[in-house]
């Protein structure tokens, strides 16, 4: 696998960034700006914690790696999203790339045993959050339950509340959560595919709420081998290298797929055995380094590689012989693509991130509209691709889609040396008048027409 912490490979990466920030304006109904103190590997949407009438408080999970000079730290901090159409342009575009913003706060800071390579929470429990680190263990953390801890150089580490163990090798990146159980899905550089049930902890822990703490509530000098530890449900093993991404069936905990350093995607069924239900080989022509399975539709799974390209399969065309190729192949990007996602909202959107810096949002159903018009006149506008968020200066490590907040997303890049500070942490939402229908928008517009001339007739 490449290094996640490889530059970019743009040149015009200042021009293009100048450009950008003088369309802000224009492209974006809302962004906010937060200077990082240390890089971050991972950002995470957790719960809306409150509504109000312009904006929404909401967790959001971060990771601080440092450089050895005080410990790694697992952030839990509260965001403020401000809602559809109430932010100013002028307000939005007159950020300082130096400064925090003030709509991200930090609320705990858990030390963690190494550097936070992933974070995912559990759908079934908002207070529980996974994370990968530098070593084969996964670590829960119940966010809530666990004390808040200044991270100084000699602090003790924070204590996980479960340790998940099976692997051989370290598990860096890949790492799951299924929408339907309380299982976790891990993979690793021992090329293996692991799978563990937390449904007794989660069950254990609803218990122990009302009467007794959890075990990471207990005292700051515990360590880490203290905490309880379960074994896996499964060991699956098909893959010829490292294990970079794995994603569960929206549908099934019984159902999920991984990528890795053998481009390969591997479906697997929990409920056949521990071998590979259908093994695509040659998915890319380099490294997979991530996977997503759309939530709206279960055929269609996508892959990012090193190769530079993102390509959509549909499982229906798959076979267990391993014969299959991609229904399309998605080229926005000039460097190794880190991250895909669909969109919670639309079943046909998702967006991609990678070492070139930016972050693209692709609507498959728009490939073939309109491109005599709009894209076979513009080399560098591929079909399917919508919108480019250039806010970033290097490369885009991780980015959510916030499911709480349509059309809301948070991004993390490793432009430290840009920005006189770790990375930049940017939560945007691009204006509606890109993604929604035209014939809608005109309606609306037309509405307001109506308004201010209803307004103009009661001032005479």
């Amino acid at each position: 696998m490449k290094d996640r912490g490889g530059k970019g490979t743009e040149r015009s990466v200042d021009e293009r960034y100048s450009q950008w920030k003088s369309l802000v304006p224009v492209l974006y109904d809302w962004l906010a700006n937060h200077n990082l103190v240390w890089p971050s590997l991972s950002c995470r949407w957790g719960p809306q914690l409150e509504q109000a009438t312009y904006k929404n408080r909401q967790r959001l999970y971060l990771s601080e790696q440092t450089d050895g000079s005080v410990p790694n730290t697992l952030v839990i901090a509260n965001c403020e999203v401000v809602k559809p159409r109430v932010a100013a342009a002028e307000h939005i575009s007159q950020f300082n790339e130096e400064a925090r913003s003030p709509f991200v706060k930090k609320n705990k800071t858990i030390i963690h045993p190494g550097e936070v390579n992933r974070i995912r929470e559990l759908p079934q429990n908002s207070k529980i959050v996974a994370t990968h680190t530098d070593s084969p263990d996964v670590l829960i953390w119940d966010v809530e339950a666990q004390p808040n801890r200044h991270p100084v150089l000699g602090a003790t580490e924070s204590r996980p509340d479960l340790i998940l163990t099976g692997h051989k090798d370290n598990a860096e990146f890949a790492l799951a959560m299924s929408q339907t159980e309380p299982f976790v899905l891990s993979g690793g550089k021992d090329k293996s595919v692991i799978l563990w049930s937390i449904q007794d902890y989660i069950s254990t822990l609803a218990v122990e709420q009302g009467s007794a703490k959890s075990p990471g509530s207990s005292g700051a000098n515990t360590k880490h081998a203290e905490s309880p530890s379960i074994g896996p449900r499964g060991i699956y093993q098909g893959h010829g290298n490292t294990v970079e991404d794995v994603q569960f069936c929206p549908s099934s905990a019984q159902e999920f797929c991984s990528v890795g350093d053998d481009s390969c995607l591997i479906l697997w069924d929990a409920r056949t055995g521990s071998a590979p239900a259908v093994k695509v080989e040659k998915a890319h022509t380099a490294d997979i380094h991530c996977v997503d399975w759309n939530p709206h539709d279960v055929n269609l799974i996508l892959t990012g590689s090193a190769d530079n390209t993102i390509h959509m399969f549909d499982r229906r065309n798959l076979t267990s012989g391993g014969v299959g190729s991609p229904i399309h192949t998605f080229e926005g990007h000039n460097a190794a693509v880190l991250c895909v996602q669909w969109s919670p909202d639309k079943s046909s959107v998702f967006g991609s991130s990678a070492e070139d810096g930016l972050l693209n949002v692709w609507d498959y159903e728009k490939i073939g509209k309109r491109q005599d018009s709009v894209g076979s006149r513009t080399s560098n506008y591929p079909p399917g691709l919508f919108f480019r968020h250039a806010g970033h200066r290097d490369k885009v490590v991780d980015f959510h889609w916030n499911a709480s907040d349509p059309w809301t997303i948070v991004s993390v890049s490793d432009d430290g040396e840009s920005t006189g500070g770790g990375g930049t942490l940017q939560i945007w939402r691009m204006i509606d008048l890109i993604y929604r229908p035209e014939e809608e928008v005109l309606a609306e517009l037309d509405k307001f027409k109506s308004h201010i001339l209803n307004c103009e007739k009661k001032s005479d």
